[in-house]
Formats: C-alpha cells, structure tokens, sequence
C-alpha cells in the first residue's frame, strides 16, 4: 500500500526547535544516526509520538473537504486510534465522565509517568488552516518532543539515561530573552482537536464548554529520535496522540491490551523500531516484549535517534524545522470561521444572556429588547451567581460601553420619546429608567422594578391594560418597553441651574510660535478652516449647525478676535497677564459662521502674514484651556476648545513644565513617573473644565519632547482626543492631519454629559475606565462624549444572583446635543447567571476582556512598575485557564495546555498586550509615544484594541487581479511573508505597504510606475494614480480601510532588507519582538508552565 496516498493528512506537531543559549534541556541525547528509514517510539506510558491507524488496503479515508484539517481520531494512550463504540470519524460530545483514562496491563515495562492523551474539548471546533501536505508531515514529524512527565519513574530495564545533554541551537538568529525558563525556542503545545470527518456529523448531546488542547514540551523527559526519509510499510502520518472530546457521554474507550479490537477501522499497528538498540519492539500480535533479532530493510541506530547510553556524545546541530504554527490557535482562522458562521444571519437582541458575533465580523443587529453589542459588550454573557465562584475563575466580569457609537446606515438610531412635561417615567426608589424588563401588575396600573424590585404606581398619562400574558398592550408601539437602546428628550429638572442650554460652541485655539509658522502649520491650518466651517456638525435635518466659533492665536501671550459680522475687518485683544487669564471681550468672540463669512474668511487670511516673521519659540499652554473654558462660561455654554501645540511650554506661566524625559527610567521603580503628569495644576484645570462642559481636542506638532503625559491631562479628563503628528512636515502629513481634523469637527458630540450604570441586585458598578472625570464613586462626568469613545465598567458582586432570574445592566447618559437640546440615551442589557463555571467559560467574549485587561494594565503603569503589572497580567491569564483546566476539563496529563474554546486565543492576545510599548518599549519608542499611546488605548473601543494589538496582514498579490473583495488576511508572522509578494499591514494607526525583494516587474510598473524593485522609493508614502487594476485595487482597499478607522492611518512604504523593515517587523506580534517580547510560541509555553505550578 502506498501510505504517501491513503494516509489522512494530520495537523502537524512539534519539531525540534532552537533552544535558548545556556539552558540545557534535561533529559534529551541528540546524537543524530544513519539516514535510514526510521521510526520511533517511546517507552510505554512515557512520551510517545502519535501513530495512527493506517486503513487496511483499499479502504481509504476521504479526504477532508475545503482545506481543513482532517477528523481527529480519538486514541488510546499509546497512540493506537481508539475508534471505541463509534464509527469512523465520530466525535463523542457530551456529559463528563467520570471513568479516568487506564493504563495498559502492568506486564510492559514503562519508563515515566504515564502521559494521557491530548484531551481536546470542543463542543464544535474550528479547524486551523489547511491540512499540511505528506512531505511536510514527514519533516515536522522529525525529532518530535513530546513529553508531559510529571516525576520521572524508574528507567525501563536495559535503558540508560546519561546526563543532560546540551543542544546546539538551530537557529542563531533568536537571542535568549531570558523570560521563559527553558522552553526550547519556537516549540509549541501541540494541538489536539477532536472534530467530525468530513461528511460525518458528530452525535449531538448536552453540549460541553468547548475547548482546545495542546501538548507542550515539558523541560523534563527524553527527546524522542527524529523520523526523516519515507515512513515505515503500514504506517500513517500521526502526531502525538490525538484526544477524544471533552466530556464524553459514556466511559472513555479504554486502552486495551495487545491486540485489541477496534470497531470502526480495523488494520495492523503501525510497527515499531526494532534493531539491537534497547527498546521496546513489537512483536506480531501488537503487543511490547522482550526485543526479537534485527528486521530487515531497517538501519540501525535509527536516524536522529537518541541513543540513550550513559556515556552522551558531543552535543550536535539540530536541522532547522520550526513547529509549524498551524498546531496552535490562529486568530485569523477564528476570525474567518465566525465570519463564515454568523456573519449572515442578523443579530436578534431579544434573547437574554447570547454572546454576539465578534467584532471583526459584519452583521446586522436587530434590537428586540437588548442593547446592540455595538453599545455595549461585555466580557461574559453569564456571570457567576456567587462572589466566591467569580473568585475562583478569575475572569473580570466588565462591559465596554460606547453610548453614542455610529451605526451603519442599515441599522435605524435610537428613537427620541418625548413624555412632555412629566418627563421619563423612572423607578422610585433606585431611579432606574423604564425599560422592557420593568414588570406591570395589578392591570397596569403599578410597576415592579427589575433593578431594585420597589413596587411604584403607573401615572394616570402612562396606564394601559395588560394583554392575557401581563404584558400591556401599547408595548410594541413604545419604545421603552420594546428596545434595548432609545432616547428620552429631558425636562428643565435635568438641565443645569433649571435653564435649559444654549448650543455648544467651537474655539480654534491655535499656536503661531516659530516652529508653528516655520513648519508650514499655521498657514495649512487657517487655508482649511475657511471651508471647514461649513461642515460642523448639525443636529437631523438643520440647514445649518447651531454651534457658535471662535478664534485665539498665542505664543507667549494671547490674542483674542472680534469677528461680529457688523465689522468690516476682524479686532485682535492681546492679553498678555497670562497669570490672571480672562477674556477680554464676549460681544463678537463666540459668532455664527454664516453671519460673520466675511470676516472669518479675512481673518483667517491674515493670520499666517501677521506672524509669518515671527522669531517667539516660547509658547503656553494652562493659560490657553484656561482662556477657552472663561469664554464659554461667560456664554453660559458648553463646547470644545480645539488646541493646535506645537513645544513644551516652557513660558513663565501658571503650567509651565520642564524637559523631564530620561530613559534610564525604563525599567525602574520609577518609571512610573514618566506616565505621570509633571504637575496638579492640569488636574485642577481640567476638574473646572469638566464643570463648565469645555471638552479640549490637542492636536500636537512636536519636533522634539513635549510631555504628552502631562499635556494630555486635560483631553483626557474632559473626554477629548489627542493626535499626536512627530517633525510634522506639510508635504508628508498634510492628508493625514486634514482627515483627522475634517473626522474630529465634523463627528457628532454629546456635551456636558453624565453618564451612569445601574445593575440589578446582586452586582454593582465598581471601577471605570475611560477619557472621563469622577466625582463620586457613581457618576462619569464627561464634558464632551463622541461616537468612538467607550467607558469600560468593571462589576463585582454584593450578594448571591439568581439563575432565574439573571442580571441586568442599564446604562443611562444625560447629555446636551449639538443643536443645544437636553437629551437622556438609555441601553439595557440582560445576562444570564450561571452556577457552574462551565457556563461562564462558554459565554466569555476574549476581545472584550482583552479590551478590558489591556486598560487595566495601562492604567496601572501609572503607580506600579511596568514589571509587576506585566506579571499581574500573567498571573491573571494562568489563573482563568488553570481554573478551567481544573473543574471544567476532563482528567488529562499535566503535560497538556487545555485552553476552552471562547478563550483559546487569550495568550496570543494577551502576549501582544505584554509586548506593546507601553509595557515593553523598544529602544527607539519615545517617552512621548508611549503616554500618546496609553492615553489612546484608554477610550478605545473593542474593534479598535483587536486590531490594534494584533494587527491585521494582507496579502495584496496572492489573488486574483479582477477580485476586488478584501484579500483573507494572514498571521501576523514574518514566516507568512513570501518575498515575491506584497503585504498590506494596518493596526488602526498604522499602514505599511511591505513589498518582497522578488516581486514580479510587471506587478512592481503596475504598482508604483518603475521598472524594477531597486527604484522603488522607500518610506514612499502615496502610491501613484495609475491606470490598471492593481493599481486601482489597491488604492481601493487602502481607502475603504481608512474609511473603517476613526483615524486617518499614513501609508509607509517598506521595501524588504530594507532598513524601514524594522519597523514592519515590530507590528508581526507572533513573533519574539526586539525588546524581549517573547515569540508566541513561547508564551504559550510559559503560560503552561505557570498553569501547571498553579494546579501543582
């Protein structure tokens, strides 16, 4: 039989990997034999490679459809396929059983602890790229490890173990990181999945909490001999033993001895080694005995096989096989398969407690009752019931909630209900908001509140009857009683001072020292305004905006614009007491941009020639917010000062600061400092910010240290943004800048906002995350709130929940709308409650905690050293997995990394967060970059992090030319990179275009209008307009990418071996980064390694 035919196609598992320098893998020999044709195995109950059943001559194995990796077989411990009581290609899904693996009959010798299967448990799994071919399979099957020994048991007779041998590593391009013990480089858990054969469907039952296995290399136990050259007659591709599905139904087929039947499949074991070597050879029946004479065609010593004398050779070079990553979750095969499987159908909201499709696919939502998870997301959709349960997982328990997020154009925005004079009908005693979960009884005319239970009246206004079900009759014809998310417009009670508000107002605050002018800026800026005016934003259908401009130059001193429409040309008021801030005039400051055109228009042209000779290098900064926030509370309103800085305001003035960027910081107890703002007195100005409504947008045009960190203070406090644009230069960041600022005035905003989350009984809002101020431990006050920012709140328990009965949460945010009106968004959200940890693994949400984690860390930075909140993060992970591999997996060795199924991609995720600059800067991040980052992470929302942390790579020239759809993205890992292709990477900030060495010319002409690869300009960051489909197909997906982030992304050009390369590199988060990072592969490996200290 020829096996390269018939043999099923597996996922491939570990290879032999470069081991870190001056760590010695205990255990292992390494002296490589003959080339032969070998095979390998290890002693029983030890580690062993998987062998599976080849079929018996001409019966063949279908072979898997539309390049997913083929049905895992269940098998015994020794590797044997176990087909048990199920025909080919059944999965066993079900209850857990309590009937352990066994050991084989105690008549065979045995070396280590036993190692029990890889148990995989989905309920249904997705599969990890396409199957690798024969010859792959034959090369990553070379030099297998597999261990999982907990203690090693006495040595089987006849089988010395010398001392620990050293290996050569296999690659010199990986220096040690020294993070991760002793984990050979690059060797991953392999994974174990149980999954249907193609064509046939796994047996439906109660469903477990799905979950994904691996088998990673211990540092302890032998190094298995290599297989090379063709496999043995009768011998199929196999990896380690692959494992049966968690929570069987029935009793765990037991590992049967010599001989044993198979129902399903029958056929020969694969054979085993045999040759004067000590070993365990097989005899005819199948079974382990003492070694029979040396069988033909057979070299001996087999070919890469430990010899395990007393007496090791000296240490030799392993062949350069890497793992293959397929073995190990992929984020883009579990992005692609729920794009595949829930992208379609609409999201119906009216069922408590579903976890939505995620955020990288594109669906539908259809609100029957719960807020669409464009709202609000949460980390899990069932919560545990008790404190004590939720202490034990160690999953945060939080909600990602972006009240105002854009919806698509499908999707219809919350409806504004207006109750009139009464306003909105609320719970008496907990004041909670009326929503679908409020209970009518008594014929309608009381309510129970589903927050507090408090019984309250129904207004005579409000009463309806209540059909045969209790549920009143208007109810679909109110939005409050059948939508998650709606609006109430708000009476005077809710206004402030009783006084309904005036529209907000804009004030373009702009920095006109040297570097503004000299670099072009000022004169950029004030040509873009003129025409920018006409685009601020307007409440439905309004001709024009209500809001009101302004406008203040500065350097060292103020100066303030008379632009009253009654005046032929624009005033200027210099103030120059920049300790004593007030403005000098309120007639003509605050104007309406079509009443005073003219003369906005005029000063506007006259800026840039006013300062154009200008030598002040000194600028401001307090006195400026300070000067915006007094115009806006002598106009009685809210609004948004948008800043254009440019130096470290090193003036004498109230806010003054000092250059304090020092690198020897990094890695310090005090690198704290360096995330701290230099002084309280921005804290102090942006409290008095907050209370007027003013909202500060910093657009910054450093050249050179600014502290981000303090001057961020105020954005970030009000619930502004900052835009950070490094030796901005107007032919390179001109489309860059102009987008941000078009996006940033033109986006709707909700100003002097407070927004609160009520929960019902049992749980309660305990910490926040956000560009917001607190005053009290309840409110989040935001002077101004746009459609891209998220508050994430953290809930913990106060007393028992009920299943029944689940939890809700009702988010409300009271706040001034563009056009000046009063207005309360409120969004409900229904969870499920469980009593069994199964049920809260099973409906977790990984981006969100990732999302969650990610703003947790980052906040923390701020009082802790980086390393402690680095570790906190680890510590956290393996204590989520360690609790699920204790009470929710089924029995299995320690020598296997049991991941369930929704958080299978938390360590790649995880590692990315631990490796990004805030937590782990490389030498060339800034000081600055690293406070513009953090602040950034902190609003975003959970799309946003997901791209951001690990980004997305696109092949651009591996399609076809006239497919204009979005190319499938690959891992973000140099391995993926094919020199004769080009690659598009994007984070959400970033775009780089990385083009392969030996890219064909004619894609190279059609690309970038030159001949050849050496006359591509490097950094380039526009492509030309040319006439052909690729061109235009890239330009296309270039825009429709930028159109999906809510920052414009620059496009750099990077050319391979190319020194901007290093750049590239350090956005493909799979591998080990330059600051240390470890590779994923290792991650995974340490992550096991500290859930096994956590179970032990």
């Amino acid at each position: 039989m020829n096996v390269n035919q018939s043999a099923p196609p597996v996922l491939p598992f570990g290879q032999p990997q470069p081991i870190y320098p001056g760590y010695h893998q205990s255990n292992y020999g390494g002296q490589p034999g003959s080339t032969d044709a070998p095979t390998s195995y290890g002693a029983y109950n030890g580690p062993v490679p998987g062998c599976q059943q080849t079929p018996p001559p001409g019966v063949s194995r279908a072979p898997p459809s539309s390049g997913a990796p083929p049905a895992s077989t269940a098998q015994g411990p020794c590797g044997q396929t176990a087909y048990g009581q199920f025909g080919q290609g059944d999965v066993q899904n079900g209850p857990s059983s309590t009937v352990q693996m066994q050991r084989l009959p105690g008549s065979q010798p045995f070396g280590s602890a036993p190692l029990a299967p890889v148990v995989s448990q989905p309920a249904v799994l997705q599969p990890y790229g396409p199957p690798p071919t024969s010859a792959q399979v034959t090369a990553q099957l070379a030099g297998m490890q597999i261990s999982g020994a907990v203690a090693p048991a006495p040595p089987p007779l006849g089988l010395g173990y010398g001392p620990p041998t050293s290996l050569a590593s296999a690659s010199g391009s990986f220096p040690n990181s020294g993070l991760y013990g002793s984990y050979p480089q690059g060797q991953a858990p392999p994974l174990a999945q149980a999954q249907g054969h193609p064509g046939a469907q796994p047996p439906q039952r109660s469903v477990p909490p799905q979950a994904s296995s691996f088998t990673p290399p211990a540092s302890g136990g032998p190094r298995m001999p290599s297989m090379t050259g063709p496999l043995l007659p009768g011998q199929s591709f196999g990896g380690p033993p692959v494992s049966q599905p968690n929570h069987v139904s029935s009793p765990l087929p037991q590992a049967l001895p010599s001989g044993n039947q198979m129902t399903g499949l029958p056929g020969p074991l694969p054979p085993m080694h045999s040759s004067q070597q000590p070993g365990y050879q097989l005899q005819q029946n199948g079974s382990f005995g003492p070694a029979r004479g040396p069988q033909s065609n057979y070299g001996s010593p087999y070919p890469g096989a430990a010899t395990f004398s007393s007496q090791p050779g000296p240490p030799q070079p392993l062949p350069p096989k890497r793992l293959d990553p397929d073995a190990i979750p992929s984020p883009i095969q579990v992005i692609e398969d729920d794009r595949n499987n829930r992208g379609s159908e609409p999201f119906v909201t009216g069922v408590r407690g579903q976890v939505p499709p995620l955020v990288t696919t594109n669906f539908l939502v259809k609100d029957q009752g719960n807020a669409s998870p464009r709202y609000i997301r949460c980390t899990s959709y069932n919560i545990p019931c008790t404190s004590d349960m939720a202490k034990q997982a160690q999953v945060p328990l939080a909600a990602v909630i972006k009240p105002l997020a854009r919806l698509p154009p499908e999707e219809a925005s919350p409806y504004v209900v207006d109750h009139g004079e009464s306003g909105p009908l609320r719970c008496n005693r907990c004041k909670a908001y009326m929503c679908p979960f409020m209970q009518f009884i008594e014929g309608g005319r009381r309510f129970q509140c589903c927050f507090c239970s408090c019984f309250n009246d129904v207004p005579p206004q409000y009463f309806q009857h209540l059909d045969h079900t209790g549920k009143r009759v208007d109810a679909y014809d109110r939005p409050e009683l059948s939508l998650g998310s709606y609006e109430f417009l708000a009476t005077v009670d809710y206004c402030k001072n009783n006084k309904f508000p005036s529209p907000p107002a804009f004030i373009f605050m702009i920095d006109v020292s040297y570097n503004a002018i000299r670099s072009g800026l000022v004169r950029l800026l004030c040509e873009e305004l003129k025409s920018l005016l006409d685009f601020l934003p307007r409440e439905g259908g309004a001709e024009e905006s209500a809001i009101r401009v302004g406008f203040v130059t500065y350097n060292k001193v103020l100066h303030f614009y008379n632009v009253k429409s009654s005046l032929a040309q624009p005033q200027m008021m210099v103030v120059s007491d920049v300790g004593d801030m007030f403005v000098p005039l309120l007639d003509g400051f605050l104007v309406n941009v079509s009443e005073s055109r003219a003369v906005i228009t005029s000063l506007l042209d006259q800026i840039p020639e006013m300062f154009a000779d200008t030598r002040e290098t000194e600028t401001v900064f307090a006195p400026v917010i300070q000067a915006g926030m007094e115009a806006l509370k002598a106009a009685e309103c809210a609004g948004k000062l948008f800043l254009f800085h440019t130096s470290l305001p090193i003036a004498e003035a109230p806010g003054k600061l000092k250059n304090r960027d020092d690198r020897k910081l990094i890695n310090t107890d005090k690198e704290k400092t360096l995330f701290q703002p230099q002084t309280g007195a921005y804290q102090t100005l942006a409290k008095e910010c907050v209370a007027q409504g003013c909202c500060v947008d910093l657009f910054l045009f450093p050249n050179q240290y600014v502290d981000v960190a303090t001057l961020s203070v105020v954005p970030q406090l009000t619930g502004g943004s900052v835009y950070k644009y490094a030796c901005f230069q107007v032919e390179n960041d001109q489309e860059r800048f102009l987008s941000d600022l078009h996006r940033d005035v033109q986006k709707v905003v909700g100003f002097d906002a407070v927004m609160r989350v009520r929960t019902s009984t049992g749980i309660r809002a305990v910490d926040f995350f956000g560009a917001f101020y607190m005053s009290n431990t309840t409110d989040v006050e935001l002077a101004g709130l746009d459609g891209d920012k998220t508050v994430t709140v953290e809930f913990k328990h106060d007393d028992r929940l009920n299943e029944e009965s689940g939890a809700l949460l009702q988010c409300a945010l009271l706040y001034t709308s563009c056009a000046g009106q009063r207005r309360l968004r409120i969004h409900n959200l229904a969870l499920n409650c469980c009593t069994q940890l199964a049920d809260l693994y099973r409906n977790c949400e990984t981006d969100t905690l990732i999302n969650y984690m990610a703003k947790f860390a980052y906040r923390g930075v701020l009082n802790s050293p980086v390393k402690t909140v680095r570790d906190t993060l680890i510590t956290q992970c393996a204590q989520i997995l360690a609790c699920y591999r204790k009470n929710c997996a089924s029995p299995s060795s320690a020598g296997q990394l049991i991941l369930p199924e929704c958080m299978k991609l938390l360590p790649v995720y995880l590692n990315c967060v631990l490796k990004s600059d805030v937590l782990q800067p490389g030498a060339e991040v800034t000081t600055d970059d690293r406070a513009y980052v953090r602040q950034l992470v902190t609003s975003m929302d959970v799309a946003e992090t997901n791209v951001f942390f690990y980004p997305r790579l696109l092949p651009l020239t591996k399609s076809p030319i006239e497919n204009t759809t979005e190319p499938p993205a690959v891992r973000a890992s140099e391995e993926r990179l094919s020199n004769g292709d080009i690659y598009l990477l994007e984070n959400g900030l970033n775009l780089l275009l990385w083009v392969g060495a030996s890219v064909q010319q004619g894609v190279v002409q059609s690309l970038f209008g030159v001949s050849s690869f050496s006359q591509i300009t490097s950094g380039l960051s526009v492509l030309p307009v040319l006439d052909n489909l690729l061109s235009k197909k890239v330009r296309g997906l270039i825009d429709s990418l930028r159109a999906q982030r809510s920052r414009y992304m620059k496009l750099i050009v990077v050319k391979q071996e190319d020194k901007l390369e290093m750049l590239f590199k350090h956005f493909l988060v799979e591998d080990k980064s330059l600051s240390g990072g470890a590779s994923y592969v290792d991650f995974l490996c340490h992550m096991h390694k500290e859930i096994r200290q956590l179970l032990s």
